[in-house]
């Protein structure tokens, strides 16, 4: 099957209503996790991506990418408002993820955040990810980051970005950086957390051959509708 994402509508009034939220950024750059956030930055983008069972895939001697081990889905229910997000859905949502895929969180090494740049927004999902992420607390072991950084909030077309960046970064054995983040943000305290802000391209190294690389992908649409795949790298799925 084929599924994805497309947003092609950033005229003035898609800019109009963003603007009176208040999230758009006064500097023009999405810095996610960022001492230095101040809002979002609207983009567009059509991402596709072609899911296949795994032995059908195998089967067909098709080229496989990476392997979907789990996804979890989530409502925050009632908030305050329709662009304020709760850390305890999104902590539901991947909770289920890592349950149906079988794997301990603490085995991710990369993790593909919502990561909008709002100083808000983005504390919300870090301390959900803290939360699932509890017993690597201070490890430090974890790369966070988002593609947003680099091509802005595509809307609907923002977790297909953030799969198809996730993908080839398991794909080519990659750590992607997040652009302009600079210093984290000191309310996040990462420092005492599982991750680190990744702002450089690096190799994927990894240190363990008891099981292959794996990351996590997330998409918070507005009203707390949260999901959250598990991705694996393919060549020890064979």
């Amino acid at each position: 099957s084929i599924t994805g994402g497309a947003d092609t509508l950033n005229d003035i009034f898609m800019h109009m209503c963003f603007s009176k939220t208040g999230v758009l950024s006064h500097t023009s750059d999405a810095r996610p996790f960022s001492k230095d956030a101040d809002g979002t930055v609207l983009g567009e983008g059509i991402g596709m991506l072609v899911l296949k069972r795994l032995e059908d895939a195998k089967r067909d001697e098709d080229k496989i990418y990476a392997v979907i081990r789990g996804i979890g889905t989530s409502s925050d229910g009632k908030t305050s408002a329709i662009y304020a997000p709760d850390s305890q859905g999104q902590l539901k949502a991947l909770k289920e993820a890592y349950s149906q895929a079988g794997i301990d969180p603490s085995t991710v090494r990369l993790v593909e955040a919502h990561g909008t740049g709002t100083r808000v927004g983005d504390k919300v999902e870090f301390d959900a990810l803290k939360a699932c992420y509890s017993e690597a607390a201070g490890t430090n072991q974890t790369a966070i980051g988002s593609v947003k950084s680099m091509i802005g909030h595509t809307k609907a077309a923002a977790g297909a970005a953030g799969l198809i960046k996730t993908v080839l970064a398991l794909h080519n054995k990659v750590l992607p950086p997040t652009l302009k983040a600079g210093k984290p943000d000191p309310e996040l305290d990462i420092n005492n957390s599982a991750f680190y802000l990744n702002d450089e391209s690096k190799p994927w190294v990894s240190e363990s051959k008891s099981h292959p690389r794996r990351s996590g992908v997330s998409a918070f649409g507005f009203g707390g509708s949260n999901f959250h795949a598990v991705l694996e790298e393919y060549n020890h799925c064979k």
